[in-house]
């Protein structure tokens, strides 16, 4: 008889679990459509005073359902949106937590996918491990590797912080194989900025990085201003073409609201950020 009430416990909160899942399950379709909503809208006020509060649902979902891959991609997806938009350009301390926190979501994604301890991880070993990923979770891969960067980037006067890249650059390697049009070629994007922020005698390769910027604008049909944004960036400037980063820049800003309605959203945030780059031209050559 002192067993009925322990199994009786047991029994609900088993139950309880699984109405949890079964909402969470029940929202997926909600989050993904809501995605798609919010990569379509053109006025950044309203996303960014929209984002906390999608985040705050996500993470009630994640602690309903904590072994859901999907929503942890979606909560790296969405912290990096939120950190790259709206907030590194103004509050780079703020942007930095917020990279971590989306950097913690994308490995317990590939965590739960069986890659393990991946910051202790040698990068050899790392690259082995990848291959047991497939398309199927390439996203998982894409939004980890993303975050790490960024962080990264935040943080290059860091030894500390530098010496983590080979792992981020690996992943997106790893994607590159499994499917170089995922998210419009931005993988591509990841390798035009990795060979050309850097001076050649540093492992930087400037035809490189131009063809990784070319082969992105195939993918996207030339129609996302972001690539034209990181290529003047960290290309031109690294170059120290103030020509082609001028024309490349001030093409953005002009560059018509309709481009891509599909992706209104991050060409908006393009021409915001072409704006902040053309006041520092003056500085930067």
């Amino acid at each position: 008889m002192l067993k009925t009430p322990a199994l009786i416990l047991l029994l609900l909160s088993l139950s309880a679990c699984s109405m949890d899942r079964m909402m969470v399950k029940a929202s997926m379709p909600m989050i993904e459509s809501g995605i798609e909503a919010m990569n379509q809208e053109d006025d950044l006020q309203l996303v960014a005073e929209a984002m906390p509060a999608n985040i705050s649902m996500m993470n009630s979902l994640i602690h309903m359902d904590p072994e859901n891959i999907r929503l942890h991609v979606y909560a790296a997806q969405a912290y990096y949106g939120l950190s790259y938009g709206f907030t590194e350009d103004s509050e780079k301390q703020r942007a930095d937590r917020f990279y971590q926190r989306g950097l913690k979501h994308g490995l317990i994604a590939l965590q739960l996918l069986g890659i393990e301890n991946i910051k202790a991880m040698h990068p050899d070993e790392l690259e082995q491990q990848l291959q047991n990923i497939g398309v199927e979770h390439v996203d998982a891969l894409f939004w980890t590797a993303s975050n790490w960067a960024k962080w990264i980037d935040l943080n290059r006067d860091d030894p500390a912080s530098l010496i983590q890249l080979p792992k981020p650059t690996a992943m997106m390697q790893r994607v590159l194989e499994l499917d170089e049009t995922f998210y419009y070629g931005s993988a591509h994007m990841y390798f035009g900025v990795y060979y050309g922020a850097r001076a050649p005698m540093l492992g930087g390769d400037f035809e490189k990085s131009r063809w990784h910027f070319d082969r992105a604008r195939q993918i996207n049909d030339n129609k996302l201003l972001i690539v034209d944004l990181l290529q003047a960036q960290y290309l031109s400037r690294q170059m120290f073409d103030r020509e082609d980063f001028h024309r490349r820049l001030t093409a953005i800003v002009d560059a018509p609201d309709d481009l891509y309605p599909e992706l209104a959203l991050l060409n908006q945030i393009a021409k915001r950020k072409a704006g902040l780059l053309l006041e520092k031209e003056d500085q930067w050559f």
